[in-house]
């Protein structure tokens, strides 16, 4: 019997499960002030913040505006507070999935992605992964991570994900997680 797997912290998807089930966050969606205007920030396609132009180094402030970001039901993005409003503009996904921790094999395996500011999500029915087609062809891979907010799945993560697919010969090439199967062809 093999050891189970871990993500790059050392914890086992049993841990990684507990640590969403408690994941608390800002109740963003009760919150409807008025809007303010511009945050004068960016999230730019490889997930680094920006203020005013310059990238926000310190990761917990990235981590805190991450807990109160919203998209709006217009497809745009807000920070939002229960005072105000501001926009942000997102170039992709406002997350990148950064790691994926895996378990099981077929339709039993778990899928859980660690995004740039430490979300945990299990793929499955309310966190779907997709995968859509740029211009260029190749492949760009979503995880759904809460209230229409995605987080893209980076290069190296989705080659990780695709190995395993292709070790599983599914037809088409996907991926079973929480029960449902995410085939790797675009729609």
């Amino acid at each position: 019997m093999t050891a189970p797997t871990r993500d790059s912290a050392g914890r086992s998807l049993g841990e990684l499960a507990a640590l969403l089930k408690a994941g608390k966050l800002p109740p963003v969606h009760l919150w409807n002030p008025t809007h303010c205007g511009d945050s004068w920030m960016r999230i730019a396609r490889d997930g680094t913040w920006f203020h005013e132009g310059s990238p926000i180094g310190r990761k917990e402030l990235v981590r805190l505006f991450s807990t109160i970001l919203r998209r709006e039901p217009d497809g745009s993005y807000v920070l939002v507070t229960p005072y105000e409003k501001l926009d942000i503009i997102v170039e992709d996904a406002p997350f990148i999935a950064i790691e994926a921790t895996t378990e099981g094999e077929g339709h039993d395996r778990r899928l859980i992605f660690r995004t740039n500011v430490d979300d945990l999500v299990e793929a499955g029915p309310e966190h779907p992964l997709r995968i859509e087609t740029a211009a260029d062809g190749t492949p760009r891979p979503y995880v759904h991570v809460r209230a229409g907010l995605e987080a893209l799945v980076n290069r190296p993560v989705f080659y990780e994900l695709a190995d395993l697919a292709l070790a599983e010969a599914a037809s088409p090439p996907g991926l079973w997680s929480g029960g449902v199967f995410f085939p790797f062809m675009p729609a």
